[in-house]
C-alpha cells in the first residue's frame, strides 16, 4: 500500500559517481497526496563546488553560468530544506538507486540522516517498467511513448521536467491497480457494484436479428481469413458468446 504522501523525485548531477567525486546539480521533487498532484514542489540548482565535464552538460544543459544566473547555492545551504522535504514520504524515482546515491551522499557530507533514515519509502519505476514490461524499453522517453504522455517540451533532461512526466507516467502503470483496489474512481466503483447489486433476477435476452447474424458470420469469416484457418471463436459453443 502506497503513503498518502508522495513525492516524484529527480536530480542532475556532474557525472555517475557520487563515491568519486561528482556531486548533486539540480534537485526537483513534486507532491500528490491519494495520487492527485497538489501544487506542492522544490525546484533547487546547486552549486558542485567543482567543474561540469562536457559530457554532462551534453545530457542536462547545465552550465557553470546557468548555476550563477539560477543563483544557485552549495548542498550545505540547502540540504537541510530537501531533507525535511522528503521526511516520511514515499519517494517515486525512475532508476532509483542513482538519485538515492546521490542524495546518500550529500546528505552524509552534512552530517544528515539518509533517505532510509528519513523514514522514506522509495518505489523505483525503472524496476516496475522492467517487471511489467520484460524485454522492453524502460527509459522514461520509452515509457512515455508507451503510455501516451506528451515530452515535446523536453530539450535536456531536467530534473523538473523529468518529474511532471515521471509523475504522469506513474500514474498510468499504477492506474488499474488502484482502480480495482477502489483507491482511485471510488464512486465509479461503488456505483458499478450498485448497478449490479440491483439487476432483476431474471434477465431477458434479445435473440440477434437475421441480419445482425448474417453480419457476424462475415466478421468471422473475415478473422478466419486473416488468422489462415478458423478463428477461435468458431471454436467456442454460440451459448458461450452470450
Amino acid at each position: 500500500m502506497s503513503r498518502e504522501r508522495q513525492i516524484i523525485l529527480d536530480t542532475e548531477t556532474t557525472g555517475f559517481y557520487p563515491d568519486k567525486g561528482d556531486r548533486l546539480l539540480e534537485f526537483a521533487g513534486i507532491e500528490m497526496q491519494k495520487r492527485q498532484l497538489n501544487g506542492n514542489y522544490l525546484h533547487l540548482y546547486v552549486d558542485p563546488e567543482r567543474d561540469i565535464p562536457e559530457e554532462a552538460i551534453a545530457v542536462h544543459g547545465i552550465t557553470q553560468e546557468r548555476l550563477e544566473e539560477e543563483n544557485a547555492q552549495k548542498f550545505a545551504a540547502v540540504g537541510r530544506q530537501i531533507a525535511d522535504f522528503l521526511r516520511g514520504a514515499e519517494l517515486i524515482i525512475h532508476n532509483a538507486r542513482f538519485d538515492v546515491g546521490f542524495l546518500n551522499m550529500e546528505f552524509a557530507r552534512m552530517g544528515l540522516p539518509s533517505i532510509e533514515e528519513l523514514d522514506c519509502e522509495v518505489t523505483d519505476t525503472l524496476a516496475m517498467a522492467r517487471e511489467m514490461f520484460p524485454g522492453q524499453k524502460a527509459s522514461l522517453d520509452a515509457l512515455c511513448s508507451r503510455f501516451d504522455v506528451d515530452r515535446s517540451k523536453r530539450v535536456y533532461h531536467g530534473a523538473l521536467i523529468d518529474c511532471e512526466l515521471l509523475a504522469e507516467v506513474y500514474l498510468a502503470m499504477t492506474r488499474g491497480q488502484f482502480s480495482l483496489m477502489g483507491e482511485e474512481g471510488g464512486e465509479t466503483v461503488k456505483e458499478a457494484v450498485n448497478i449490479v447489486s440491483q439487476r432483476p433476477a431474471q434477465l431477458k435476452v434479445l435473440l440477434a436479428s437475421t441480419e445482425e447474424a448474417a453480419e457476424h458470420e462475415a466478421y468471422l469469416d473475415g478473422l478466419d481469413k486473416a488468422v489462415g484457418g478458423s478463428c477461435v471463436w468458431r471454436e467456442i459453443p454460440s451459448s458461450e458468446h452470450l
